[in-house]
């Protein structure tokens, strides 16, 4: 996975672990959207939204 998809990893790594200290009822949805330009929007949604723009490799440019 590339460089850019790091601050997504970290915050859902962060979330999860303040979700299983939190003492009631949590929940966490992430939304994957194909955007122009070999780019991805990552929507991470706990109470508060995250969003990312990540660069990603299609795998029809890995193949070639």
């Amino acid at each position: 996975m590339s460089d850019a998809s790091m601050p997504v990893k970290k915050r859902l790594l962060e979330l999860v672990d303040e979700l299983i200290a939190h003492d009631g009822f949590g929940s966490i949805r992430v939304d994957i959207r194909l955007l122009k330009r070999g780019q991805k929007e990552v929507i991470i949604d706990c109470g508060k939204q995250y969003r990312y723009v990540v660069d990603f490799e299609g795998s029809l440019e890995k193949q070639a």
